[in-house]
C-alpha cells in the first residue's frame, strides 16, 4: 500500500479498518475489545470508523490485539551515523540545533525587507 500520497483521513480509515478486521478474526466484539483494553466501547467505534483517538488509548487497543510488536516496523529506531556517534561519545540527543531545517514559512515567497 502507498501511504505517502494518502490524505491522513485516508490513512485513519485504512487503520481502523484494519483494527476492525483484527479485532474479528479474533472473534472479540467491540465491547469486549473495549473491557479488554480499558477504554470505552465509543473509543472503539471511533477508532475503528478511522476518527481519531487518543495514542494511549491506541496503544491499549494495539495491546490486547497482540499488535505492539509491529510498532518497531513503524518507527524503528533511529540509527546514529558513525561520526554522530563519535561526537556525542555515547550520550543520546536531546535537542536539535534547527539550522538546516526548513521554517514553518518555507512555502511562503521570500523578498527583501525594502521591497514591500
Amino acid at each position: 500500500m502507498e501511504w505517502k500520497g494518502m490524505s491522513d483521513e485516508a490513512i485513519l480509515e485504512e487503520i481502523g479498518g484494519r483494527i476492525a478486521r483484527y479485532r474479528l478474526n479474533r472473534n472479540m466484539t467491540q465491547a469486549a475489545l473495549a473491557t479488554e483494553a480499558g477504554v470505552s466501547v465509543p473509543t472503539v467505534q471511533r477508532a475503528e470508523a478511522g476518527r481519531s483517538i487518543q495514542g494511549m488509548k491506541l496503544v491499549r487497543i494495539l495491546r490486547v490485539l497482540g499488535l505492539l510488536e509491529n510498532l518497531e516496523a513503524l518507527i524503528p529506531e533511529p540509527a546514529a551515523s558513525p561520526l554522530q556517534q563519535w561526537q556525542q561519545d555515547g550520550r543520546v540527543r536531546q535537542r536539535a540545533s534547527g539550522s538546516g531545517q526548513p521554517s514553518a514559512d518555507a512555502d511562503e515567497e521570500w523578498t527583501w525587507g525594502d521591497d514591500q
